[in-house]
């Protein structure tokens, strides 16, 4: 087993709006993006946020070996209770994620 930060060439969160965060995987190959994609399901990434699955979106680009979750922010960005304004600090949840 593997870090997914390991198989990965670039892992990041970022605000997708006020609304949304999206947590980007720049797979680098063709080969770590078919690892990422059958070893990482929605579960498991909803298990790391601690949301639904169903609040998840999964887009995968396989010609940029890219997969993507957005889900809703928990607190909408700049309001008082708004820990991370940018939602950089999501990607590290899902770093240590084995695969």
């Amino acid at each position: 087993m593997a870090e997914l930060g390991s198989i990965v060439e670039k892992l990041r969160s970022k605000n997708a709006g006020p609304f949304w965060l999206t947590v980007d995987m720049f797979c680098g190959t063709p080969q770590a993006f078919e690892t990422v994609r059958d070893g990482l399901s929605t579960k498991r990434v909803a298990d790391a946020f601690g949301v639904k699955p169903q609040t998840i979106k999964r887009f995968e680009i396989p010609s940029l070996n890219v997969i993507k979750f957005s889900l809703p922010r928990p607190q909408i960005q700049g309001s008082i209770e708004d820990r991370d304004m940018h939602g950089a600090s999501w990607a590290a949840l899902l770093a240590e994620i084995d695969l």
